[in-house]
């Protein structure tokens, strides 16, 4: 039985790698759909196009699968290294800390309402259901969902961004020790 607790011990240091990775990675791709692509494809005139709803769709049904993958291994990540935990490493460890794991519960759940809520309705509005249109008006319900979407976006990056500084303060904690 000792020697089962001495794995588990040493796992959590190569979760923290994984977690970090995915929470980089995450946090960076959703900036830049955020703030390049997807105003890049508003000022170039994607919303008056035709099919714009169904290539929108798809665009962020492979973002918001990304998505779902990352926020799995940071929630599994965190949860391994909260299992592992000794009874002081939770006053001394924000990875560890009981706040990091419901922050990735809470991003799990805004991630799940992204991919199966917001983005296939926003898909629905937008799709041209006259295929002789040469060009759509928006419907007024997508600035509704736009809106939506976007306030999640902005609770989400809030998210990663408090998960990045818990991870940097236990790095600043080891650095100085």
């Amino acid at each position: 039985m000792n020697t089962l607790s001495h794995r588990t011990a040493a796992r959590p240091t190569r979760w923290v790698g994984a977690v970090l990775f995915a929470l980089m990675f995450w946090f960076s791709s959703s900036l830049l759909m955020d703030f390049v692509i997807m105003p890049g494809l508003f000022v170039g005139g994607m919303m008056s196009q035709p099919d714009f709803g169904p290539a929108g769709y798809a665009m962020f049904w492979v973002f918001n699968r990304l998505e779902l993958l990352c926020v799995g291994v940071i929630l599994t990540g965190l949860l391994v290294a909260r299992q592992a935990r000794h009874e002081q490493d939770v006053i001394a460890s924000g990875f560890r800390s009981r706040w990091a794991t419901e922050i990735a519960v809470v991003l799990l759940g805004i991630t799940l309402v992204l991919t199966y809520a917001i983005a296939p309705a926003m898909g629905a509005l937008g799709a041209s259901l006259d295929p002789f249109a040469t060009a759509t008006a928006i419907p007024p319900a997508m600035d509704h969902m736009h809106g939506l979407y976007f306030g999640l976006e902005a609770i989400k990056l809030l998210g990663c961004g408090a998960l990045l500084s818990l991870f940097y303060s236990d790095f600043s904690r080891a650095k100085d020790a």
